[in-house]
């Protein structure tokens, strides 16, 4: 048995320790958004915030997490898709196929958070996430419009 925070609530769960927690999400907890892609964390399909930074779900095991543990998934950004990266991202029609975006706005979520203000090469860095129809640029254009999004909120 285990106790996580998840999206702002503490769920019990019963599962061994080396569950990863991307079973847990979707399984378990009905949390489909963080999608299962290679299952190595290469692909950064299942991405989710733990304490602010972008981790593989498919590589943290349940056992790994401390009860404290501030896990956010992609339907805990927002209820109604007003973050600005679900604002920016619709507003550019972003994703082709969609199934890599989940993954891609959490690590962006993650790099928006210490850089308000990303370069190219800082986008290019901080997301490694692979999307199999090469929507790479739309996503830059994604992450510097809620970065201005953001800056707009701000002031």
């Amino acid at each position: 048995m285990a106790k996580l925070k998840i999206n702002d609530d503490i769920v019990d769960i019963t599962v061994e320790d080396d569950t990863p927690l991307l079973w847990v999400l979707r399984e378990q907890l009905g949390l489909t958004g963080s999608k299962y892609g290679c299952g190595i964390g290469q692909c950064g399909a299942c991405t989710v915030l733990i304490d602010g930074k972008a981790m593989p779900s498919c590589m943290v095991t349940v056992g790994s997490l401390a009860a404290d543990d501030d896990i956010v998934t992609i339907e805990g950004l927002s209820a109604d898709g007003s973050h600005p990266l679900q604002q920016a991202f619709t507003e550019l029609d972003t994703p082709q196929c969609g199934y890599c975006i989940p993954g891609m706005i959490m690590s962006a979520a993650a790099l928006l958070n210490n850089n308000h203000d990303p370069s190219d090469a800082a986008i290019d860095t901080g997301i490694t996430n692979i999307c199999r129809c090469g929507t790479y640029a739309r996503v830059r254009k994604g992450i510097k419009r809620a970065a201005d999004i953001i800056r707009q909120e701000k002031a």
